[in-house]
């Protein structure tokens, strides 16, 4: 499973490392993600998703179904875990 976020769709970007010679390698910033389940009362199911540390701090203040309902409108949603 790639890294990006379900919510937000953050992913890894690319820059550099550079150093004291100021030479110049490349490297990937990684995005702080994490699979967590959800309980969506709404449909009355628990859900997993792939979601970053900002992605968490939307789902607590608009809520796991208004969250969910953003990110397929933006497109970041792809598939839902479902866990009965």
């Amino acid at each position: 499973m790639s890294k990006v976020c379900q919510i937000t769709g953050k992913k890894a970007i690319t820059g550099n490392n550079v150093s004291h010679s100021k030479r110049r390698t490349k490297r990937k910033f990684n995005v702080n993600v994490f699979n967590r389940k959800f309980y969506w009362p709404e449909q009355g199911k628990w859900v997993r998703l792939t979601v970053s540390a900002s992605g968490l701090r939307n789902i607590n203040k608009m809520g796991l179904d208004a969250a969910l309902k953003k990110a397929a409108a933006e497109g970041h949603l792809t598939e839902i875990m479902v866990i009965n």
